[in-house]
């Protein structure tokens, strides 16, 4: 039995037996785990545990605040700061494995579960920092001006702001109000997320005829085969999964079947069955109404004063920045690409959906590089021996694939993490391969973070997720390059998650700033153009052959190609991020008018009416980012700068790895993050950085 009869318990000991509410320890949500350092029993759990889990688990967490709140003690640090922290952790203990399945490996039914939860949790969340009682005790610590370590400083700072932000100051009828609005946000941010997953699976193009497919290489063929077979079709699939959609847009030259999937993918919940126009309206207009309740103009300032950009003007400038120095040469890398096409038979205007096919044959006769040259040598397998290998290089870190720990999908594999000296580090799950009751792209995520509570210390649970290319019959899963820099780049953040030190679970990982936190995952994919550590492990999957030395020269000549593009457009999300939550005042105009005019002065390629990308825009409307998208970019020019300390010491260099660690990677967001950058650095970042590492302006 992979739990026990025992209760897994509310956190504070402080509460009276007579008010703890009695759980069921036959839901295996509720019991403790006899587990592998307590991981979660997946195959115990029923949909049917949840509700009544959550519902426990919330009386749970209601009576450690009424505890905490009715203390006759005079408010003290340890028992209001320290006690809010520690509670509620019998949910977010359900809520890591509910939320984390529900983006994962989702149902019908656990979608419906969601929309019946989240209300609760949102009534919860407002009732706590809403309570004038509490917020009083808050205060009282906040302003006693006792001095501590840095790391309770930063939880108490965390605490009352979190408090201020989330309308604990607010007049009684102006609480109301706040009530409101966050249980509104929380339910179209929930049905967002769901209606842009059903939109991208709603959709697959199947092709019966044997010519239109003749042109594709073996694997993508063999690919759209595969998801034909496993939906009961004959012939060939495109969906609007990423590892089928971007390739057949890479090697077809069918433009009738491109421009059909291309509109498809960029109109997805624009209109129809999952249409999320009028949510990304109300979401919108929401955000600006709880911005306005707690005194901020727009829904960007309120966010930002809790950023390393600390305000709305730094990141107008420093996006302006980027584009000034870059949009002549996404221009001119558009009409390259066009100016190829034309010498090569093409006719007319180069449109979004002959992009991805012209720009791999001009890549392929410029540098002889294309995916079908690289992928023999990227089997998932010896990537990940790749990935594994760079962190103990780094950072002396051990994976050992452990079958005795649970997983909750066959396609999941759970390793021990450990150190040089055999300490414990963390569990890392990963999950490599698309599939229906999974959302797109990549992310990693907790199960669990790191504490240190009473002297014992709790070690974090994390998750990869990913959606790569499927085996075939006939091949391994042979990765892109640019799976890869995915790859690489989410294991940053796992690296984040898993070397994370601290007594408190809210300041350790990945817990810092949005515009901090992808430093560590984007600082990992230079490593992926660097020929020392590919020739460590990167071999041909049939023959064994090391990759040859000219496709490395190759891939580190091509890094730079069309990097202006790509940065314009990473720019135009960060625009259109900002021009939504920038409103002054509510948005009842057309989403589509709207993106087009945000997007305007990045605009490389001709607009195509009928489409846009906010109403499957997930990063800002549904998963954390708004106002925050810039945040990528900012990360890139943190890392450019801060490897430019590996390149100047060696790239496995242990002096600085073991700096980025002590400075960035295990503190977590126990420090403002522009202090640990400079201590990591010597010196705050510049934008010149980014600019050249792109080879721009040579």
């Amino acid at each position: 039995m992979a739990f026990s009869a025992m209760a897994a318990g509310c956190a504070d000991n402080a509460i009276p037996q007579a008010q703890l509410p009695e759980l069921d320890t036959a839901n295996p949500l509720l019991a403790q785990w006899e587990t592998p350092y307590q991981t979660p029993p997946f195959s115990a759990i029923e949909l049917a545990h949840y509700e009544p889990a959550f519902d426990a688990a919330i009386a749970c967490q209601r009576a450690e605040i009424e505890a905490i709140v009715s203390n006759p003690k005079k408010p003290t640090f340890v028992n209001t700061i320290v006690a809010l922290e520690r509670s509620g952790a019998l949910l977010a203990r359900i809520e890591g494995i509910f939320y984390n399945l529900l983006e994962a490996e989702t149902s019908d039914e656990m979608q419906q579960i969601a929309l019946r939860v989240q209300p609760k949790l949102t009534q919860l969340a407002n009732d706590i920092s809403l309570d004038p009682a509490l917020f009083a005790r808050v205060k009282s610590v906040y302003e006693s001006k006792k001095r501590g370590t840095t790391e309770d400083m930063r939880l108490l700072e965390k605490t009352y702001k979190r408090f201020a932000r989330n309308g604990a100051a607010l007049s009684d009828e102006e609480k109301e109000l706040y009530r409101t609005y966050s249980s509104e946000l929380s339910a179209l941010t929930l049905k967002f997320g769901q209606n842009a997953l059903a939109a991208t699976n709603a959709f697959t193009l199947n092709i019966t005829d044997p010519a239109k497919v003749a042109e594709l290489p073996g694997f993508v063929k063999e690919s759209m085969a595969a998801e034909a077979k496993a939906r009961g079709q004959k012939g060939w699939m495109v969906t609007l999964q990423a590892p089928s959609y971007i390739p057949f847009l890479t090697y077809s030259s069918n433009r009738t079947l491109k421009e059909q999937l291309w509109r498809a993918y960029n109109s997805r919940a624009l209109g129809g069955e999952f249409d999320n126009t009028e949510i990304v309206k109300q979401i919108a207009n929401t955000r600006l109404k709880i911005a306005n309740l707690l005194g901020y103009d727009c829904y960007a300032d309120y966010v930002l004063e809790e950023r390393m950009a600390e305000n709305t003007p730094t990141v107008r400038s420093f996006l302006a920045e980027l584009l000034d120095a870059t949009k002549e040469y996404a221009d001119r890398d558009y009409r390259t690409v066009g100016e190829y096409a034309a010498e090569h038979g093409f006719a007319g205007e180069l449109m979004p959906w002959d992009w991805a096919y012209w720009n791999e044959k001009y890549k392929d006769e410029k540098y002889a590089l294309n995916d079908e040259l690289v992928k023999p040598y990227l089997s998932l397998e010896k990537v990940k021996k790749g990935v594994f290998l760079l962190a103990n290089k780094l950072y002396g870190l051990n994976f050992t694939a452990n079958p005795d720990i649970e997983v909750y999908h066959p396609d999941v594999t759970a390793y021990d993490v450990t150190d040089e000296q055999g300490r414990f580090m963390a569990v890392l799950y990963l999950d490599f391969f698309p599939r229906a009751s999974k959302r797109s792209g990549a992310w990693m995520t907790e199960f669990r973070g790191a504490k240190i509570e009473e002297g014992k210390e709790t070690r974090p649970l994390v998750s990869l997720v990913m959606n790569f290319t499927k085996p075939t019959e006939s091949a391994p899963a042979l990765l892109t390059f640019d799976e890869l820099e995915t790859f690489l780049h989410e294991f940053g953040h796992s690296l984040h998650g898993m070397l994370g030190e601290g007594k408190y679970e809210s300041l350790t990982g990945t817990s810092v700033y949005r515009d901090f936190v992808e430093l560590p995952s984007q600082i990992m994919e230079n490593w992926a153009t660097e020929k020392e550590f590919l020739d460590l492990w990167a071999e041909h999957y049939e023959t064994g052959e090391p990759i040859p030395a000219e496709i490395v020269d190759r891939i580190v000549a091509a890094q730079n190609y069309l990097a202006a593009y790509a940065n314009v457009r990473q720019l135009s999300f960060g625009l259109t991020d900002m021009a939504w939550h920038t409103l002054t005042e509510p948005f009842e105009g057309d989403v589509e008018e709207f993106e087009v005019a945000s997007m305007a002065p990045t605009q490389v390629m001709p607009v195509i009416a009928g489409t846009a990308m906010a109403p499957s825009f997930g990063h800002i409307f549904s998963g954390g980012y708004a106002a925050g998208y810039y945040g990528y970019k900012w990360a890139e020019v943190l890392e450019a700068d801060a490897y430019s300390l590996f390149k100047e010491k060696g790239i496995f260099s242990r002096e600085v790895a073991s700096s980025f660690r002590e400075n960035v990677l295990s503190k977590g967001g126990s420090e403002h993050p522009m202090a640990l950058y400079v201590r990591f650095r010597g010196h705050k970042p510049e934008t010149k950085a980014l600019i050249e590492k792109m080879g721009l302006g040579k």
